[in-house]
């Protein structure tokens, strides 16, 4: 394992008309778990099903229908928690959040509010360049989601799809400790990747399975500082939430608006007041939704239909050991094992898929060269054409038979590109297609050197030049891999050419 350290980045500075502003962001990222059934029902939690047809009688608030717990979702919670170096809590418990939903039969949120199912943790957010923040984590809470409101079907009425109501979300609650938009999104985005790696969330942002609520103020510079030191949020900024943000992209942009905003208000003498936001990413702008509740509000009270949840330390331990290794690991492995660059690394543990397919490729062989040709040519390929891994043409095995005949000096670098194309575009194995188009590289000394007198022989004057300048045996080298079809081995080509202008 590596010992990789980081520097905390300096937080971003925004220039206001009369003072510098800083940020502080927290954020409420809502992740739907990955499970074949809802939370508190057997119903399905497929994507796609035809409007409502993924609801029991128990998602519909059907008089007499008692919600059951989904011990596989508490099994999902604990394992977030676990991968983000949390706390479990052996006893948690539900309680019901009052309030307005039009797409949640019931009139209320089944939620967890004084005895959450994950403590505190920790994410550690790279940013580059050595540079990296530790986002502490205060909770890790489970709750029922809501149903879907449809509003342009028809002008005069709106119709509500359920299939949603009852899926298992976890809310996982950050401490106000990111400091710009851009760590903002690296945040999510590390988050997703964590996820994705525990198997608990697919991190679909299109499909509304992750989505956040980002809570924005401001403050003068200094004033941070003496929060941490205090614990007293009163050195910090009214905070705004901006609700339901789906897109990394507009996260970024909806906090540079709304910041902007802030320090409007406060320069020209106002007060920010705290609400809840909505961002519009056409206008550029984030408008009042509603001022934002607190708790008390929501006049939660222990879910009468739900006895605690009390688990044993044995089954968390059991989870805790079978857990895959994680992105932070994978990547310290991969510089140690593999002598990648930190960047490398990074870019091929991304996603698991990806990680999965590297390991594929580079074992037994050059980690070095199995990487390189891994994110330049396959990885650079299918971006081109807007693929992903699970899309790609080339198997690990494939591309391991490319680096195989590379390392055994069969094909040149330059060959190896032209098989590339020819098994990305048409399959095959690459051995095989070697042998029969004739591509084997040209490594008899005897047959290059016959090539290379005859180059001689007919420029005379470019070996004069050549032999005052040495860079100039370059175009030598050129016209060899030419007079050969590109197949002589360039090692050998470059050694004949030096020592024949040397005599």
């Amino acid at each position: 394992m590596l010992d990789l350290t980081y520097e905390t980045p300096k937080p971003k500075v925004i220039a206001g008309a009369k003072h510098d502003w800083e940020l502080v962001i927290g954020m409420e990222v809502h992740a739907q778990v990955s499970s074949n059934a809802k939370l508190f029902s057997g119903a399905s939690t497929k994507f796609g099903a035809e409007p409502n047809s993924n609801v029991a009688f128990v998602d519909a608030a059907m008089p007499g229908m008692l919600p059951v717990i989904n011990e596989y979702c508490v099994e999902q919670a604990v394992r977030t928690g676990l991968g983000l170096k949390a706390e479990i809590n052996l006893f948690s418990a539900f309680d019901r959040k009052n309030y307005f939903y039009p797409d949640l039969p019931q009139g209320y949120q089944i939620s967890q509010l004084y005895h959450p199912i994950v403590g505190e943790g920790e994410v550690l957010v790279e940013l580059g360049n050595g540079l990296a923040r530790n986002v502490r984590v205060e909770r890790i809470h489970m709750e029922q989601d809501a149903g879907k409101s449809i509003h342009d079907m028809d002008p005069n009425m709106s119709f509500v799809d359920l299939n949603r109501t009852g899926v298992c979300l976890m809310e996982i609650v950050s401490r106000p400790d990111i400091r710009s938009p851009e760590e903002a999104a690296a945040y999510i985005a590390k988050l997703r990747q964590i996820m994705q790696y525990l198997g608990t969330c697919d991190g679909n942002m299109q499909n509304g399975n992750l989505r956040a609520d980002v809570n924005v103020s401001i403050c003068r510079p200094g004033q941070y500082e003496k929060y941490q030191e205090t614990q007293d949020f009163s050195h910090l900024g009214t905070r705004c939430e901006i609700k339901n943000m789906n897109s990394m992209r507009f996260i970024q942009q909806a906090i540079e608006v709304e910041a902007r905003r802030q320090i409007a208000i406060v320069e020209a003498g106002g007060e920010v007041e705290q609400e809840t936001r909505l961002y519009d990413p056409d206008k550029g702008e984030t408008r009042s939704m509603r001022s934002k509740e607190e708790a008390h509000d929501y006049r939660y009270f222990p879910d009468p239909d739900l006895l605690p949840l009390e688990i044993e330390q044995a089954w968390v331990d059991d989870i805790a050991a079978n857990l895959p290794e994680l992105p932070d690991d994978k990547k310290s492995r991969f510089m140690g094992d593999f002598g990648l660059t930190d960047y490398d690394a990074s870019v091929l543990t991304a996603e698991v898929e990806s990680a999965t397919y590297f390991e594929e490729v580079a074992k037994g062989r050059d980690g070095k060269l199995a990487a390189n040709w891994v994110i330049n040519e396959l990885f650079g390929r299918l971006k081109k054409e807007d693929h992903d891994i699970t899309d790609s043409p080339v198997s690990p095995a494939q591309l391991g038979g490319i680096i195989d005949l590379i390392t055994s000096d069969a094909i040149s670098g330059k060959i190896a590109k032209d098989l590339f194309e020819i098994v990305y575009t048409e399959g095959g194995d690459p051995a095989q297609i070697v042998e029969e188009r004739g591509m084997k590289q040209v490594t008899d000394t005897g047959a290059i050197e016959a090539a290379l007198d005859e180059i001689i022989a007919a420029n005379p004057a470019q070996v004069e030049k050549a032999k005052v300048n040495p860079k100039l045996a370059g175009w030598f080298v050129g016209q060899v891999m030419k007079a050969t079809g590109g197949k002589a081995n360039p090692k050998a080509v470059n050694q004949l050419v030096a020592q024949k202008l040397g005599e």
